[in-house]
């Protein structure tokens, strides 16, 4: 099972992506829990959920670096999802982003 984290601002414009990426995850046969929550729900939502990699909407893009020393040691890879791929609500392609970010 892959954990696949989305962020965005309010964890709303994401939720359409996550469908579209559970879809494609089901088609693909790949056992995967993707959810979308908002960047100042991060903290909460890793004290109690594991995971395997986090992904940025493009409209936090910035708190990339910060992301990356505050969860360092958790050891998961942080990426932003390609402003195209977002645009176009492309689940199959942010699932493959997620995919090879986890290796």
């Amino acid at each position: 099972m892959k954990n696949i984290m989305l962020v965005c601002v309010a964890g709303m414009s994401t939720s359409l992506l996550v469908s579209k990426m559970q879809k494609a995850a089901q088609e693909l046969n790949i056992e995967a829990d993707i959810y979308a929550i908002a960047e100042s729900e991060v903290d909460k939502v890793l004290a109690n959920k594991m995971a395997d990699v986090l992904l940025l909407g493009p409209q936090v893009r910035y708190l990339k670096g910060t992301f990356e020393k505050k969860y360092k040691e958790m050891n998961f890879p942080i990426d932003v999802i390609n402003m195209m791929d977002y645009g176009m609500m492309n689940g199959e392609k942010v699932l493959k982003q997620a995919l090879t970010l986890i290796g």
